[in-house]
């Protein structure tokens, strides 16, 4: 049996993973993101997540931010595979308004509490929709839900973490990447991804399952 292991995006959970069909041959595990503690750098996070890994060199599956992750764990555990999706491999590659918030440290002007508490910030939900490609009623449903439930503190450390990635190292495993050419987060012209899939945004991997599913069953 082939082992995976799955990271997924900021403030999301497995859900986003339920429309893949892995194979008969595949074991999947899912990694839980856990609460940041004070000041954690993301080394020391990347640490903690990779002791929930208990296979030796499993296949590790990012996607968005959990693909920067895995390039961190990447650093401290070795991996057979690595495959990203709709992320990116390095600093490099971080858009540069996101460079600029970082910058600025606009991560700070996240409030405290929580997100569904706030009233002015439910205005900003279509607006998050479409930049995760979120377009139909179950993928707005399932968008809401992370929102609802995104811990403050875990959701303004993840932020300031992607804003502020430093990372030019690469992993010397092979590597996959697969990308949407609508990616709205991380655009295609700021990656170089291995394989790209027409039309798709953000949320592909719930939204593009089929495909995205026959290309991990080739990768893995």
């Amino acid at each position: 049996m082939k082992t995976v292991y799955c990271i997924c995006g900021l403030g999301s959970d497995e859900r986003i993973f339920s429309k893949l069909e892995w194979g008969s041959d595949v074991e999947v595990y899912y990694l839980k993101w856990l609460l940041p503690q004070k000041n954690e750098s993301v080394t020391h996070y990347a640490q903690r997540m990779a002791a929930q890994i208990k296979h030796p060199a499993p296949v590790l599956v990012g996607v968005s931010f959990g693909g920067m992750m895995s390039i961190e764990i990447c650093k401290i555990i070795a991996v057979k595979k690595l495959i990203l999706i709709s992320s990116i491999s390095s600093s490099k590659q971080i858009p540069a308004w996101m460079r600029i918030c970082g910058k600025l440290k606009l991560d700070y002007l996240i409030p405290k509490g929580k997100l569904h508490d706030l009233r002015p910030l439910k205005l900003f939900s279509p607006v998050e929709n479409y930049f995760l490609g979120a377009s139909t009623e179950e993928e707005k449903k399932l968008a809401h839900e992370f929102r609802e439930k995104v811990n403050p503190d875990y959701l303004k450390w993840s932020v300031h973490t992607i804003l502020n990635w430093q990372n030019n190292w690469q992993p010397a495993v092979t590597v996959y990447h697969l990308h949407g050419s609508n990616d709205k987060i991380f655009p295609l012209t700021n990656v170089q991804p291995t394989h790209t899939i027409a039309g798709a945004g953000h949320f592909m991997v719930f939204q593009r399952p089929g495909e995205v599913s026959g290309m991990l069953k080739e990768m893995i």
